[in-house]
């Protein structure tokens, strides 16, 4: 059963001849369809530090690099196929940069659609990566070097929030997520999701963990901050991978987030160590009393759920109430998933995907105990954020859920019946990894691009 998984998969990872084709396959998602960078470091450069001569470039890409995120790709490409993609990223070096442009206008199988840049790179501090309504008029964004903005009638204040932690910055470590307390209007909590390092230093080489705080915003200060959940200094690590976080407010007002596997898989399930799952907790951090796992000895009584890979995007059925998430998977392995508390989600015992170098994950794809996911996508595209569509802009959308790819760069539009997908669209492509998706109070569909970075706005076009 293994050699035929492995030969399937591996068929699909080399069946692209090009030279471009093997680089977008297997390359961009972490690298930039424009080697512009993604999840990690722009392969136009002059500083390579394995070495940039063909033979050390062949080297790094054919064997990976020990103890780094570099896996060897000579379990998916032959060695002519990593030469042909070595001289591609060569070839790129002295070639004009491809600059992707965001669209004025999309089709819809039921609305022509506008869209609006709000804010490009140039005016962002780096890559954004949360957004949060807080009035008509006014959201909030993070971004993932370590900012937070407001953004104002559709226009980004070009003065940051000041009094912001200072979080890890390397790979997709960062500040991520924000959310408001469901009783923002008379309190003025605000959430927020970041990686934390123990001591002064904010290398990958310091201890860190994903951490939720709150605090308010004062005009543009970020004042009384409490912090909402952390772990012992001993859960911290270094070099870890996959952080999450997303964060939700369910209708009893108890705080959802996210954790992902870290890179360390022998942990996720295991209730005493925090990768790779979703926890719950009350507004200050508290731990609700029915919280599945609480009196369990050594457990980390927050979780909710355990073996979610990577949870990137969350949300809650307007309808039902239930908590639809999806899973960034390994290569073949994004999951929609429904999520419930005390549930195993199967990571990394059962998988639909392998290792990104090709190897293994597991044999199993499912095991008595652990949930099958509502739809896994082959390949992956990278699924990011979830959000359903509640406004009064597109009526004919109401209640179906828009997902975000990162790798694929899509926006895709899913109608669900109570278990199942029924249908997806295709709503955007190409045009900017999807980073966060947000139903603002106008009805209009807010979206976070990163590689360009940007903020649109779309809304039915005028003539509609």
């Amino acid at each position: 059963m293994r050699i035929v998984i492995l030969t399937l998969f591996l068929a699909v990872a080399t069946y692209a001849q090009t030279p471009e084709e093997l680089y977008v396959k297997n390359c961009a998602g972490c690298h930039g369809a424009n080697l512009e960078g993604a999840q990690y470091t722009p392969l136009r450069k002059t500083d390579w530090r394995y070495g940039g001569d063909r033979d050390a470039m062949y080297r790094t890409v054919m064997y990976g690099v020990a103890g780094t995120e570099m896996p060897p790709w000579a379990r998916v490409m032959t060695a002519d196929q990593v030469h042909s993609v070595v001289d591609f990223i060569i070839a790129r070096q002295t070639a004009p940069a491809v600059t992707k442009t965001i669209p004025t206008s999309l089709q819809s199988s039921d609305y022509s659609i506008r869209v609006e840049t709000l804010a490009q790179s140039d005016e962002l501090g780096s890559a954004p990566w949360g957004i949060e309504f807080v009035d008509d008029r006014r959201a909030l964004i993070t971004e993932l070097r370590g900012g937070l903005r407001w953004l104002i009638d559709g226009k980004l204040d070009p003065e940051p929030i000041a009094g912001i932690p200072v979080t890890v910055q390397y790979g997709e470590s960062g500040m991520t997520d924000v959310a408001l307390d469901p009783n923002y209007a008379n309190n003025g909590w605000v959430y927020i999701s970041y990686v934390h390092a123990l001591g002064d230093e904010t290398t990958n080489d310091t201890p860190a963990m994903t951490r939720v705080i709150r605090g308010r915003v004062s005009d543009h200060r970020w004042v009384e901050q409490e912090t909402v959940f952390t772990v012992p200094d001993d859960l911290h690590f270094a070099k870890g991978l996959r952080w999450g976080c997303r964060m939700m407010f369910d209708g009893e007002g108890r705080l959802y987030f996210s954790i992902g596997d870290i890179g360390r898989n022998d942990e996720v399930q295991q209730l005493s160590k925090p990768a790779g799952k979703v926890y719950r907790v009350n507004p200050d951090g508290s731990i609700p009393a029915d919280n599945p796992y609480v009196g369990t000895p050594g457990a980390l009584e927050a979780i909710f759920t355990i073996g979610n890979r990577n949870v990137q995007g969350i949300g809650s059925h307007p309808l039902t109430g239930d908590i639809w998430a999806v899973e960034h998977g390994p290569m073949g392995g994004d999951e929609l998933n429904i999520l419930e508390k005390g549930k195993n989600y199967g990571w990394p015992v059962i998988t639909y995907g392998l290792n990104y170098d090709g190897s293994i994950v597991s044999d199993l794809t499912e095991k008595d105990g652990m949930e099958q996911p509502i739809k896994y996508w082959k390949p992956s595209p990278g699924l990011g954020p979830l959000e359903f569509y509640t406004g009064n802009l597109f009526p004919k959308w109401k209640n179906k859920l828009l997902v975000g790819a990162m790798v694929l760069e899509e926006i895709k539009l899913l109608t669900l019946g109570d278990r199942s997908v029924e249908s997806e669209e295709l709503i955007m492509k190409n045009h900017g990894r999807v980073r966060d998706i947000k139903v603002g109070p106008d009805g209009a569909i807010y979206a976070l691009l990163n590689n360009p970075d940007a903020v649109i706005r779309l809304t039915p076009s005028d003539n509609q």
